[in-house]
């Protein structure tokens, strides 16, 4: 049997629009705490910004920090397991889901060395690995290995760690050499620094990486559960209430403008946006609302790689070279203008193209065969339960 890709008229609002929202958030984050400045500069004793900066910086780190990338992690479980059950007939699933991974892994690290350090993709691919053992497991097993992931993430700074965090001195240095090489380098030697820089960045992403296993497999429970479906409809009072309150909690949980790495606000936080935005699609109100984000959702991975090189091109030498000159306040507005371009795009875009151009790429390198890259006809239909 030749297994094809996915047709897009067979997808679901509710997680493309709770995608597109991801993604507003981690361009915020990602402009606001490690393209504006060095990503290591959180890491160290510096006066709070004064004023509107201050305001911004807290809202974002309290609301958004964290919180985005938690969201991203639970749609890429949910992700995997809509692949492994729509690949249920085939023969080769295995080798498919495998390949997929495979595809993200080489996407990941070229935007890891040759665009930008903070990728997530790289990540997201290793964990996947670890991961897909479970997509064949009972729900109940899953379940008791995401509480053993997010409580490892939890009890992290009361654990005994494989890796070192890097000293007061190698955080100052890496730093300094920021501010000294990103605003005004050439793309070689931006990107000698970044290369320089990877060490320190794989020990972040060693302190997240439970997180993001366990958010993976409570995003396949989620969907094992049909939380997208037919459950999301007859219990979405329940769903609206959960939201609200998981949202409170995180905040609770939270009382400091920065949150420790190692407490669960973020992911308390993260459900409770899901939540919300699960139960409002269930409503004609909620889908107009949230229609906007979706096309953004639908297009994640390219719109992902598009705006590492738009803030690349603003922050750094080889383009404007504004790093380190922005406030908060500005970089909140140069987060508006791209996230509205890009949704505008991702519309238009996809108003004549089934699959954004990354996406396309990633199905057909994937599946061995090239999916329909132009479209015929009208746009696709969103399902919603």
């Amino acid at each position: 049997m030749t297994q094809a890709p996915i047709a897009p008229a067979r997808r679901i609002g509710a997680i493309d629009a709770l995608r597109g929202l991801a993604l507003f958030g981690v361009l915020a984050i990602n402009l606001e705490s490690e393209f504006r400045v060095s990503i290591f500069r959180q890491f160290q004793t510096v006066t709070p910004d004064a004023g509107c900066n201050g305001v911004v910086n807290t809202a974002l780190m309290l609301f958004v920090e964290m919180k985005a990338f938690a969201l991203f992690s639970f749609l890429f479980g949910v992700g995997l397991a809509i692949q492994f059950d729509r690949l249920a007939t085939s023969p080769r699933r295995t080798i498919l889901l495998v390949r997929r991974l495979l595809v993200l892994l080489l996407f990941g690290l070229i935007h890891l060395v040759l665009i930008w350090n903070g990728d997530i993709l790289t990540e997201y691919a290793l964990a996947g690995f670890v991961a897909l053992p479970f997509l064949f497991a009972p729900g109940w097993i899953v379940a008791v290995a995401a509480m053993i992931a997010l409580a490892f993430y939890v009890l992290q700074p009361w654990l005994p760690s494989a890796i070192s965090f890097p000293s007061d001195y190698a955080i100052y240095t890496l730093v300094q050499t920021a501010n000294q090489i990103y605003p005004t380098g050439s793309f070689l030697d931006v990107l000698r620094h970044r290369v320089q820089e990877l060490p320190a960045m794989l020990t972040l992403h060693y302190f997240v990486f439970s997180r993001t296993i366990g958010l993976f497999l409570v995003g396949i429970l989620c969907w094992r559960a049909d939380l997208f479906g037919a459950t999301a409809q007859r219990h979405r009072t329940l769903i609206l209430i959960v939201g609200v309150a998981a949202i409170a909690f995180g905040l609770a949980l939270a009382p400091r403008p920065h949150d420790d790495p190692g407490l669960g606000s973020p992911i308390v936080l993260a459900a409770g946006y899901a939540a919300l935005v699960i139960a409002a699609e269930q409503t004609s109100i909620g889908v107009r609302w949230l229609r906007w984000a979706e096309p953004v959702g639908r297009m994640a991975f390219t719109n992902y790689i598009t705006q590492s090189v738009v803030l690349g091109f603003i922050f750094y030498g080889y383009g404007l070279g504004l790093f380190g000159k922005l406030g908060s306040v500005t970089g909140l507005y140069l987060v508006l203008v791209i996230y509205v371009a890009q949704s505008a795009i991702s519309r238009m875009w996809l108003a004549r193209f089934a699959y954004g151009p990354i996406e396309w790429l990633w199905r057909a390198l994937m599946y061995g065969r090239a999916p329909a890259f132009r479209k015929a006809g009208s746009a696709p239909v969103i399902v919603r339960p």
